[in-house]
C-alpha cells in the first residue's frame, strides 16, 4: 500500500501506444491514471509515451526508453513509477532490477490499493483480499530476493529461498481457498435476502466511477451514499426498497467500473455485482460533461458483457448536464443514443422524466391475469396483496376471481402456487 500519512509520494506515469491505440488513447488513459494516482494520496511530476507495434516482452517498453524513463525519475527525483498497463511478474522483475530504489508499480496495483482503502464492509475487504492475493500470487518470487542473499556463495538452487517461496506460495494458496469459502457463504446470504424480494420490480444502477451512481441512489432514497468527487469512493452494494410515482421498486447502487478494471477485481466483485446480472431493469449512468463519455459507456458495456447481462434491458442515463458548456454535445449524445434520459442528479433536471421512463418500463414487463382461489386460501390472497398489485377481487358463491397485475417472470409461480395446495 501507498503511505499517505507523510509527504506525497513523487511519481512518474509511462504509457505505451500500441496495437489499434492512437496517441489520444492513452494521453487520456495516463489522465485517468493520474486521477487514479491522486485518489491514493500520490502525486504526479510527470509521464512517459512511447510508440510501439507491441509491448515490449521483458521491459514493456525498448530498453533505451526503459533507460529514459530511469534518467527523468532521477531528474524529477521521484520515488515511484507507474505503468498504465498490467505488468507480468517478469516485465516487474527486470524493471525492478534496472530501477534499483524506485519503486515500481502498475495500473491493476493502483486500483488494488485504491480498492483497500476504501473497502469497508466484510464482504468487500474480503473480495479485495482475494482479488490482491490473486494478483500477488503469480508475482511472489521478487518479494523473496533477500533470501538469495541470505543462501551465501556455497548455495545451491532448492536452498532456503526456494523453500521460503513454496511456503509462501501455499499459504497464499490456502488463504486463496478460504477467502473463496467466505465469499460463497456471503453469496448465500444474499441469495437468500433476493429471494425474499423476488417479485418486487429491480433497478441496478451502474456506470463509470464518478459519473454520479451515488448521487442518484440518495435522491431516490435516504441511503446516505457518500458522495465524494474520488474514483471509487464507494465499494458496496447498496440496495433500498424506494416509491417512484406510487409504485415499489428495489433500487442498489454498485461499485463503480474504470477502463482496464483488474479482471481479478471483476471476478472477486462477482456476488456483489449479481445484483446488476438479476436486475429487470440496468440504469447506465454516464457522465456527459466529460469529453470522453462514448469511451466510458464502451466500457461499461463491456463489462455488462462480461458479467452476462448484455442482453438485459438497459436506460442511458446521461448525468450532469448542468456541466455540458456545449449544448450540441447534449443534442448529439441524445441523437445518437435514442432513448437516453438527459438528467442533473445534483441540481435535480429532469428527475421526473427519469421517474417517468423507469415506470414505463416497469409496466411494460407486467401482465394482467385472473386467478381462481379458493375460498381457503386467504393466505396466498394476502401474499398477493404484498407481491402484486390485486385490481379486482370477486367474491362468488364457492371461490374468488382474483385480478391482478404481475411480472411477466413470475407470472408461472404465481400460477402454480395459486393451484390449492401448493402454497408452503
Amino acid at each position: 500500500m501507498f503511505d499517505t500519512t507523510l509527504e506525497k509520494e513523487k511519481a512518474l506515469l509511462v504509457g505505451v501506444v500500441h496495437g489499434s491505440q492512437s496517441v489520444a488513447d492513452v494521453e487520456y488513459n495516463l489522465s485517468e491514471l493520474a486521477l487514479l494516482a491522486s485518489t491514493a494520496g500520490i502525486e504526479v511530476c510527470g509521464e512517459v509515451v512511447q510508440k510501439r507495434t507491441q509491448l515490449h516482452a521483458a521491459l514493456y517498453v525498448g530498453k533505451g526508453k526503459a533507460e529514459e524513463v530511469l534518467s527523468m525519475a532521477k531528474m524529477l527525483k521521484v520515488s515511484l513509477i507507474i505503468f498504465d498497463d498490467e505488468l507480468s511478474p517478469a516485465q516487474t522483475k527486470n524493471l525492478q532490477e534496472m530501477f534499483d530504489k524506485t519503486r515500481i508499480t502498475d495500473r491493476s496495483t493502483l486500483i488494488l490499493d485504491i480498492f483497500v482503502r476504501h473497502a469497508s464492509s466484510k464482504e468487500s475487504k474480503t473480495q479485495v483480499e482475494l482479488a490482491q492475493l490473486q494478483y500477488l500470487l503469480p508475482r511472489l518470487t521478487r518479494a523473496w530476493t533477500h533470501l538469495e542473499r541470505q543462501r551465501g556463495a556455497t548455495s545451491t538452487r532448492g536452498g532456503m529461498g526456494e523453500t521460503q517461496i513454496e511456503i509462501d506460495r501455499r499459504l497464499v494458496r490456502n488463504r486463496i481457498s478460504m477467502l473463496k469459502v467466505e465469499l460463497k457463504k456471503i453469496e448465500t446470504q444474499r441469495d437468500t435476502r433476493r429471494k425474499q424480494r423476488d417479485d418486487m420490480f429491480k433497478v441496478a444502477l451502474v456506470g463509470y466511477t464518478n459519473a454520479g451512481k451515488s448521487s442518484l441512489m440518495n435522491l431516490f432514497s435516504d441511503a446516505g451514499v457518500l458522495v465524494e468527487d474520488k474514483l471509487f469512493a464507494t465499494l458496496d452494494t447498496t440496495v433500498r426498497k424506494v416509491t417512484i410515482l406510487d409504485h415499489d421498486v428495489l433500487l442498489s447502487d454498485t461499485v463503480g467500473f474504470i477502463h482496464k478494471l483488474p479482471h481479478h477485481l471483476v471476478a472477486s466483485f462477482k456476488s456483489t455485482l449479481q445484483e446488476v446480472r438479476l436486475a429487470d431493469l440496468i440504469l447506465i449512468v454516464i457522465d456527459l460533461s466529460d469529453h470522453q463519455y462514448e469511451k466510458h459507456l464502451r466500457t461499461v458495456n463491456e463489462v455488462l458483457m462480461d458479467l452476462g447481462v448484455a442482453e438485459s434491458q438497459t436506460l442511458v442515463v446521461f448525468n450532469k448536464i448542468d456541466l455540458v458548456k456545449n449544448q450540441e454535445v447534449l443534442s448529439g449524445a441524445l441523437m445518437d443514443y435514442e432513448g437516453a434520459v438527459p438528467v442533473s442528479a445534483l441540481r435535480q433536471v429532469n428527475i421526473h422524466q427519469l421517474e417517468e421512463k423507469i415506470i414505463e418500463i416497469r409496466q411494460s414487463d407486467y401482465v394482467v391475469e385472473t386467478l381462481r382461489l379458493e375460498h381457503s386460501q386467504q393466505k396466498f390472497l394476502a401474499y398477493l396483496h404484498r407481491s402484486a398489485e390485486v385490481l379486482n377481487v370477486d367474491y362468488e358463491e364457492d371461490h374468488l376471481m382474483v385480478e391482478v397485475r404481475v411480472r411477466a417472470g413470475a407470472l408461472d409461480q404465481i400460477r402454480k402456487q395459486s393451484m390449492p395446495g401448493e402454497q408452503g
